[in-house]
């Protein structure tokens, strides 16, 4: 048996926690009313409002999530730099059975998030992709593991809540099962100032 030790550098950061509690019967209740104001997104449906965590009834919800984008910031990111993050956009994803969706980004963005309220604990997953996933030699793989493969996903559960970098590309495959997924995403960008002023790298925002 040969001794060795393979480090993976640079890695791109996946954050998973949990809620820590139910959601309260007014905030599912709001859920449901949402459902009445949705456009056709490709491949499933998205609430009409993109600020819904401005909204009073998840006014306790937004407290919550903003933590863990809080934490994110402190052990991802984990800068001396003045900054605050701020959540600039929020919306409800409804994806129904035979629904799907479609592989994206989010632009103007720097950490995004998802909150699943409504999960098949079996069934559902996110997916993931590789940036720059173009081999010019591709053997065939024995065994997947981080290092060769393209792409990667999580099962998730209801109460879940996961971050990570706005590129990094994602998408949810084809529904199965019988139940309604419902998650609430979300963009997040920061105030103040980042690098430094002598060394001009200073940028204000």
């Amino acid at each position: 048996m040969i001794e060795s030790i393979i480090n993976g550098i640079f890695p791109t950061p996946v954050y998973i926690s949990k809620l820590g509690r139910e959601l309260t019967e007014k905030e599912l209740s709001f859920v449901d009313k949402s459902k009445l104001d949705i456009y056709k997104n490709d491949g499933n449906t998205t609430s009409n409002d993109n600020h819904i965590l401005n909204q009073k009834s998840f006014s306790s919800l937004k407290e919550e999530l903003y933590l863990r984008v809080e934490d994110y910031f402190d052990k991802v990111i984990s800068t001396t730099d003045v900054i605050t993050p701020y959540i600039t956009q929020s919306w409800l994803n409804y994806t129904e059975a035979n629904q799907y969706h479609h592989k994206h980004e989010h632009p103007n963005s720097l950490v995004s998030g998802v909150f699943y309220i409504n999960c098949h604990e079996e069934l559902d997953k996110i997916n993931f992709f590789k940036k720059d996933a173009y081999q010019i030699i591709k053997p065939k793989i024995k065994d997947w593991n981080l290092y060769n493969s393209e792409t990667w996903w999580f099962t998730v559960k209801t109460g879940d809540i996961i971050l990570f970098p706005s590129s990094l590309t994602h998408m949810v495959e084809t529904k199965k099962g019988d139940n309604t997924r419902i998650s609430l995403a979300f963009n997040v960008f920061v105030k103040g100032i980042i690098g430094d002023n002598k060394s001009l790298t200073e940028l204000i925002l």
